[in-house]
């Protein structure tokens, strides 16, 4: 297959076959966030509000770049954060507010 044709035929989490170093497989506990983040989808797809193919979706739109950098549970909240603008259910005002107001819980 040409450049090319993987730009145009693979999407940025597909990369089977394609040369990389050893996976390092390690098990460790989700953390408070993560494990948030799950229920989150659990709600979101239960709620009809995102299906689990937007959400596969939503991820693979992100590109190579982020895909590659972010961790598994923060691709899912940029992809979820992207739907829902897209949908209206959202806008990044909306985020940016809830952000800040749980920013300023941690301060005291």
């Amino acid at each position: 297959m040409t450049p090319t044709e993987q730009l145009v035929t693979r999407l940025p989490n597909d990369i089977g076959g394609l040369e990389a170093g050893r996976i390092q497989q390690t098990d460790h506990p989700l953390e408070p966030w993560e494990k948030r983040c799950h229920a989150l989808a659990d709600v979101l797809d239960y709620h009809k509000i995102i299906s689990t193919e937007e959400k596969r979706r939503g991820v693979e739109s992100l590109g190579g770049k982020m895909v590659g950098e972010l961790t598994y549970y923060e691709r899912w909240i940029v992809a979820f954060a992207n739907i829902l603008f897209q949908k209206g259910v959202l806008t990044p005002d909306d985020l940016a507010k809830k952000m800040e107001e749980i920013a300023a819980r941690w301060k005291g």
